[in-house]
């Protein structure tokens, strides 16, 4: 992709935010695979029939419960790496660091805190920006 000049930013910022997010993203994209196969083999060492659903039913319930905890947490994790994504392409066409709700900036602070927030902190909270 072509990069698109950024007014707020220099080449310097931006490189530092796309390895961050970069690293970012191989962290998360590891965790979700991690999380994933953890559930599969949750699910694969049971037998047919191991799940009870009554108030006996401790150890199945237990092991249902684990599951649904790594599928969430798998979910969870390939939805900040579908953020990252998102914030890689706002680098490449030129709006990194532009609030995608309001258009005003996203302080320095808050980007290299959280480098794929696409939203200002009081937007994000239901400020100003959503009414």
């Amino acid at each position: 992709m072509a990069k698109t000049a950024n007014p707020r930013f220099d080449s310097q910022f931006l490189d530092e935010m796309r390895r961050k997010l970069l690293k970012e993203r191989a962290k998360y994209l590891h965790s979700a695979e991690e999380y994933q196969a953890e559930a599969e083999s949750l699910l694969a060492t049971r037998e047919p029939g191991d799940v009870q659903f009554d108030e006996e039913g401790g150890e199945g319930t237990t092991v249902a419960v684990e599951r649904e905890r790594d599928l969430a947490l798998s979910s969870q994790a390939r939805h900040t790496v579908s953020q990252i994504d998102a914030a890689l392409e706002r680098i490449d066409n030129g709006t990194y660091g532009f609030c995608i709700t309001s258009g005003a900036p996203i302080p320095r602070a808050r980007l290299r805190a959280i480098p794929w927030a696409a939203e200002r902190v009081e937007v994000k909270a239901g400020g100003l920006g959503r009414r």
